[in-house]
């Protein structure tokens, strides 16, 4: 078997837990199961293949929510959970986390991989090609899109467009294509039912700079707009094998029109884990949750997740913004207090110049640590061959092209057996502060 990084054990409760990137020494007294009477934390939680599989709940998970709710099933602490699922809407969500897992989980904690399109405004009054399943066109409308237009809308518009499946195949074209507008950008929602229909008619769009029932002259360069959610190439459901997600149909699309046209797709926006987007929105929902709750300052957020190349990827990266962003803070603060210094002695100084103007006046949450649990994606048994390490070390793996691969950001600050385990390691963590 290939190496792999081996952490420090900690056990527990006969319960192992996996430390790693971090040597700090703990004591060895149990888990304090009722958690911090006052926490400065906050909790993002992937959900398939850490709370659910397809729609059976992990059993760690109720035991672990257990913990985090009081005698009235109310949350004691910000608790956001952080899906890349995208064809869905937040309260069907919500209403489905409640069910499974036996507690009250409001719209309001739920953040999927297209939430943070409410702040593509640009874009809301464009006519959009929208595709996936399940209700896309009030998914957009809730985002704050105006002119929508699906794929099977499209099809029934263009039925010579759809020739793969000769059972569905249409020869009378419909007579008012002319008169059809223009599409003016492609939002990608998640993956569809049928792959070999939205293929060809989103490339049929991009390449005809949306008049899909005119012959181009030239490959339109730059393409429209494509805005793209869910980068998942693979997802846990209960099969014992990971699914297909939308990453694995986004590569599809790009592979076939780079081989089409000879250029690369490119992307107008990147939403949903790894997006440090997508986890400046959860933090926004987990201060909010604080604030409604009479909790002080969130100092750091916990996130949870199974897959190392969406849910560790991203929790790093936005740890990386945060780290740098608590320096700047710092640094600004050193600035002022020599600033102040040399005003005493007579002088005047430019010091804080050099630091910038852009240092937020609170900082806000200060570390964002990331824990992989082994329950879905991830497997610590898998056997690593020394080719598919090779491979990795020059590839993204499954991280998504646009993504710079930086293998460290890969690797979780935190490591446990289930979501049950990685809360009672919180609590020890947050009780020793």
């Amino acid at each position: 078997m290939a190496s792999r990084v081996q952490f420090p054990r900690l056990l527990q409760d006969s319960v192992r837990i996996l430390r790693c990137d971090k040597n700090r020494n703990r004591n060895s007294r149990r888990f304090l199961h009722h958690g911090p009477q006052d926490p400065r934390f906050g909790l993002l939680f992937d959900i398939d293949g850490v709370l659910l599989r397809g729609r059976t709940p992990i059993p760690a998970a109720k035991d672990a929510f257990s913990k985090l709710v009081d005698s009235q099933g109310r949350f004691k602490l910000p608790v956001v959970f952080v899906t890349n699922a995208g064809n869905t809407l937040r309260q069907n969500k919500a209403r489905q986390l409640s069910e499974l897992l036996e507690v009250q989980v409001d719209p309001e904690q739920v953040v999927l991989s297209h939430s943070p399109l409410k702040m593509f405004r640009q874009f809301h009054d464009k006519h959009v090609l929208v595709s996936g399943q399940g209700p896309i066109i009030e998914i957009a409308k809730n985002l704050g899109f105006t002119k929508i237009t699906d794929v099977d809308t499209l099809r029934n518009r263009f039925p010579l467009l759809d020739m793969v499946d000769h059972k569905r195949r249409k020869h009378a074209p419909c007579a008012f294509e002319q008169y059809f507008p223009r599409i003016e950008a492609v939002v990608l929602f998640g993956e569809p039912v049928r792959w070999e229909t939205n293929l060809q008619l989103v490339l049929d769009v991009l390449l005809t700079d949306g008049r899909p029932c005119y012959l181009p002259k030239e490959v339109p360069d730059p393409h429209m707009p494509v805005l793209a959610c869910n980068m998942d190439l693979m997802w846990m459901a209960e099969a014992p094998m990971p699914r297909f997600g939308h990453g694995m149909f986004l590569q599809c699309l790009q592979s076939v029109y780079e081989k089409v046209t000879g250029k690369e797709l490119k992307y107008t926006g990147l939403i949903g884990k790894p997006s440090d987007l997508t986890y400046h929105h959860a933090e926004h929902v987990v201060e909010t949750q604080a604030q409604q709750l009479g909790l002080k300052q969130v100092r750091t957020i916990y996130a949870i997740g199974d897959n190392p190349e969406a849910d560790i990827y991203g929790a790093n990266l936005f740890n990386k913004y945060l780290q740098k962003k608590v320096a700047k803070a710092r640094a600004k603060k050193a600035a002022q207090k020599a600033m102040r210094q040399v005003e005493l002695e007579g002088t005047v100084t430019a010091v804080v110049e050099e630091v910038g103007d852009d240092v937020p006046e609170v900082l806000g949450c200060e570390s964002c640590e990331s824990i992989l649990v082994h329950t879905g994606v991830y497997r610590p048994n898998m056997e690593e061959t020394q080719e598919r390490n090779a491979y990795r070390a020059n590839h993204n793996g499954h991280v998504h092209r646009d993504f710079k691969l930086d293998p460290e950001l890969k690797k979780p600050a935190y490591e446990a057996e289930d979501v049950n385990v990685a809360i009672d390691m919180i609590f020890k963590i947050e009780s020793s502060h």
